[in-house]
């Protein structure tokens, strides 16, 4: 695995655990466990938003990056 792809699994394990942890977000725990329809949409979305975040880092300082 290369380190984009560590950074994002890291990234977003962290922003999932805040969202999780959320009350307004993340209300109550779905009968499916970690399969249920919302938590696939919270872990997609975190995912989402890591990529979004390691670019944004990678745009704006180019040479620290390569």
């Amino acid at each position: 695995m290369d380190s984009k792809t560590n950074d994002v699994k890291q990234i977003a394990s962290q922003l999932l655990a805040g969202m999780l942890a959320n009350p307004h977000i993340y209300t109550t725990i779905s009968d499916e466990g970690h399969q249920g329809q919302l938590e696939q949409k919270l872990i997609l979305m975190a995912v989402e938003m890591a990529e979004d975040l390691i670019d944004k880092v990678e745009y704006r300082h180019p040479s620290e990056n390569k």
